[in-house]
């Protein structure tokens, strides 16, 4: 019996997850399901992507997540299950959600789901709720052992999977280069895509000054002198600061405060940051 986890962008203001948890205990009694968020944006794929590569590598093998951020539901989207190298699987459409697991060359195989055999019987005529009919149905049987991973359905091209745009961070004379790609949602941080070991090129240390710009589609909406520090002791309530995050890369933050709300700032390929040692006046 492997773990079962959820996330999608329902919310859990209605009956919607309930559903789901009910489709998977109907599978198998003894499951046991966990959730790693239904508060994903609506309709937010990159950010059910991202929520994905910062959670699969902590789980055991064998756990199969189930990820509905799902606005083509009912199109011809393919429904697929994902086994990554690491022994985990993924179902979920196939509309952009595995582009980060995809981009850290971690997907050994992928099926599509056989509707004829993996759907929630008696749910044939319903287009609009694919995360309980098909992607909780399935991935119950998976987890349950109920159907082993080719059980799922024939395999498709691993090559072949649609994958969001990625800009890639560098380094040149103006200091490190990425983009934000995502909010510590309930803190308002910013979660860059530099990783540390690219930021450190910069040579610089805990305790130094940092130059940090940030743009939206090239327009200046940041510019300041923080301080590159260990964890938000180092500074006083309500100072900036640049650290580096849980996932190993570098993030802007206010201690005790939202820098996301502070200065209006979002996510995505358009917001680009830019990381410099403070050269002075």
């Amino acid at each position: 019996m492997n773990a079962l986890v959820f996330q999608t962008d329902f919310g859990l203001a209605d009956g919607a997850v309930s559903a789901m948890y009910g489709v998977a205990y109907s599978v198998n009694a003894e499951l046991k399901v966990h959730d790693l968020t239904h508060e994903i944006t609506p309709f937010a794929i990159w950010e059910a992507s991202y929520r994905l590569i910062q959670t699969i590598p902590y789980w055991p093998e064998g756990t199969v997540f189930v990820s509905v951020v799902d606005p083509g539901v009912g199109s011809d989207r393919k429904s697929i299950v994902a086994r990554t190298k690491s022994g985990k699987y993924i179902v979920t459409p196939d509309n952009g959600t595995l582009t980060h697991v995809l981009h850290f060359d971690d997907i050994a195989e992928v099926r599509e789901i056989d509707e004829k055999k993996n759907r929630l019987p008696n749910s044939g005529e319903s287009y609009t709720f694919h995360g309980r009919d098909v992607y909780a149905f399935t991935g119950a049987r998976l987890a349950s052992g109920i159907i082993d991973y080719e059980g799922v359905g024939p395999q498709l091209p691993v090559e072949g999977l649609i994958s969001l745009p990625i800009v890639e961070p560098y380094v040149d004379e103006a200091g490190v280069h990425g983009t934000i790609d995502v909010l510590d949602v309930r803190f308002g941080s910013l979660w860059t895509n530099i990783p540390r070991q690219l930021f450190l090129k910069l040579g610089s240390k805990y305790g130094d000054r940092l130059s940090i710009t940030i743009e939206n589609d090239k327009r200046i909406v940041y510019r300041n002198i923080i301080l590159y520090a260990k964890s938000f002791a180092d500074v006083y309530v309500g100072e900036a600061l640049t650290y580096v995050n849980s996932l190993d890369c570098m993030a802007v933050a206010i201690n005790q405060g939202s820098f996301a709300r502070a200065y209006n700032i979002s996510t995505g390929n358009s917001w680009g940051i830019t990381i410099a040692p403070f050269k002075g006046f």
